[in-house]
């Protein structure tokens, strides 16, 4: 049939000054028939999402490594060779750093000087570098508490530290899920450095979906993992492991050393981690369709003698998700973060009844 009617408009054509508002006409039926018949033939999908990826790189010798290149680098996304669009070194770009400190019942015999080197971090970390830099402090035992939202007043943050005491139990990973649901809009660098003496004991959530809203975040894990015994004996090695893959899956690394001088120095090497960073940046190209969300990164450096520490993945679109549907993890029943105030103090060997955070704003 389109063929007939193009022959019929030929025809027309022919005829005058008609006939060459008709050629025009022809040529630009022609065209769009041409369009129509290439959209029918293939469907093209983008994924117009900049992916961001933080990254530290060392020598053999431990040594960090600020003097790469753009085409130092090569990116996969789920096996695909990607472009670089954005490439920065030693990044400038502001800070916001969570800081989550354990005070369950298990750290009040080191709480005291777990406080004091985090605010020594604090000051170090505001004193030098971007003047938008900005810290938010949360604690947690039985319940998460949001003892200071982000922003640079280190006199408050120490009031808050000097305030902690130790009891119940342990939940690192509503900790972490609910820390990262609010860095996730935050501009620039987000990091989350987490102070703890074990594993989760009390969460609501679990590992998997902390590590999810950590990754959904872009949010880079650094677990300090404080050791206050000499031999394996009573070692939560669980905990141990899970803090170690947190890392590994948002490009952080973890610290396990003693509280005093060797947690200063802890804080210092996460700061030079902080100041040495590479921000790398790229559009999806080619990626394969499949039913999966979760996107694997493989981040390397021509180099092989170096070694690369970023975050092995990101979430994405799946073809399979529902137009509408949310592809975060399924939220916590009753999850919150709640204000600090004051409170009787908990045995230490108790839990209480409700052991879920309660609501507090920001």
């Amino acid at each position: 049939m389109r063929r007939a009617l193009l022959v019929r408009m030929m025809r027309h054509a022919r005829r005058g000054i008609s006939g060459q508002l008709c050629g025009a006409a022809v040529f630009l039926l022609a065209a769009g028939l041409a369009c129509a018949q290439t959209e029918a033939d293939a469907t093209f999908r983008s994924d117009v999402r900049l992916v961001r990826i933080l990254a530290t790189v060392k020598d053999a010798n431990g040594a960090l490594v600020g003097s790469l290149e753009k085409t130092d680098f090569a990116v996969r996304d789920n096996g695909i060779p990607q472009q670089i669009a954005v490439f920065e070194r030693q990044t400038d770009q502001p800070l916001s750093v969570a800081v989550l400190i354990d005070n369950s019942g298990s750290t009040a015999k080191d709480l005291r000087f777990e406080a004091d080197s985090v605010t020594r971090f604090v000051r170090a970390l505001l004193r030098e570098g971007n003047p938008d830099d900005m810290v938010a402090l949360y604690s947690f035992n039985w319940e998460v508490v949001k003892q200071n939202g982000f922003s640079r007043n280190v006199a408050a943050f120490d009031r808050s530290l000097k305030n902690l005491r130790g009891e119940a139990g342990t939940s690192m990973y509503d900790a972490i899920l609910l820390a990262s649901r609010d860095i996730e809009n935050r501009q620039g660098r987000k990091i989350l450095v987490v102070v703890t003496d074990g594993g989760d004991t009390t969460s609501k959530t679990d590992f998997q979906r902390a590590t999810a809203a950590a990754q959904l975040a872009d949010a880079v894990i650094y677990p300090i993992l404080i050791v206050p015994i000499t031999n394996d004996a009573g070692r939560n090695i669980g905990g141990e492991n899970a803090l170690t893959t947190l890392a590994l899956r948002t490009g952080g690394r973890v610290f396990s050393p003693s509280v005093g001088a060797a947690l200063d120095q802890t804080f210092e090497q996460i700061i030079r981690d902080l100041r040495t960073q590479y921000l790398i940046a790229y559009y999806p190209r080619n990626v394969p369709a499949t039913n999966e969300t979760f996107h694997t990164l493989d981040l390397r450096v021509n180099d092989a003698r170096l070694q690369v520490k970023a975050r092995n993945g990101y979430y994405g679109e799946a073809p399979s998700v529902a137009a509408g549907a949310s592809t975060t993890p399924e939220a916590v029943s009753g999850e919150s973060v709640r204000q600090p105030k004051p409170r009787k103090s908990q045995p230490a060997n108790t839990q209480p009844q409700q052991n879920k955070p309660r609501v507090s704003p920001n």
